[in-house]
């Protein structure tokens, strides 16, 4: 006999730290068990001044996209945000930030280098690891990736570079904004997902 087990409200606390890959590796298998037990929702709280590596920002956005459609996705930033930590908040159905908090994002990495391209399949091109003298990095990569995704939400051109407040975030609709949520929520996740599973 199956056991019926009560969608409940998760909370689930992610430290931003630099240079702590174990500490993620672990939180990121915490943070699947939890969404494999398809909580109702599933509380999010960013905390910490560090910058989360952009792979691991990668990583934890295709595990939240994995995550069931019943379960909402509430982000809450406790402290300013920097870095991957951007992009993850931005995944959240409802964000949520502290009035004085912060987000920062570096401009692109690649931008002044020559545009060396590898194929990497149909209509999908890459900046190619020339070698471990140069001053691309793979690293570097995923952080324009990181910076790609943040673009659906932030004009990345515009904000690279610089600290945007809360009140610029309100008035791009990314808090306190109940309609533009939903909205995001449902055009991207579902699109994502979609992609996810093929």
């Amino acid at each position: 006999m199956k056991t019926q087990y009560k969608r409940r409200v998760c909370k689930f606390e992610l430290k931003l730290a630099s240079y702590s890959g174990s500490y993620y590796f672990e939180r990121i298998r915490q943070l699947e068990k939890a969404l494999a037990r398809k909580p109702k929702v599933l509380h999010l709280e960013m905390i910490g001044d560090g910058e989360m590596p952009a792979d691991t920002a990668l990583l934890i956005r295709s595990i939240l996209l994995q995550r069931s459609p019943k379960t909402q996705l509430v982000t809450n930033a406790r402290s300013s945000l920097q870095g991957g930590s951007v992009l993850v908040w931005l995944l959240g159905d409802q964000r949520l930030i502290r009035d004085d908090a912060r987000v920062f994002f570096k401009r692109n990495p690649l931008a002044d280098e020559d545009p060396v391209e590898v194929y990497a399949g149909i209509g999908d091109a890459e900046p190619k690891y020339k070698d471990s003298y140069t001053d691309v990095d793979p690293e570097d990569a995923d952080y324009v990736r990181v910076l790609q995704l943040i673009n659906e939400f932030l004009p990345v051109n515009e904000f690279a570079g610089r600290v945007i407040n809360v009140p610029v975030l309100r008035e791009f609709g990314l808090v306190e904004n109940e309609t533009v949520d939903n909205f995001l929520a449902t055009a991207f996740s579902k699109n994502e997902r979609a992609t996810v599973f093929t």
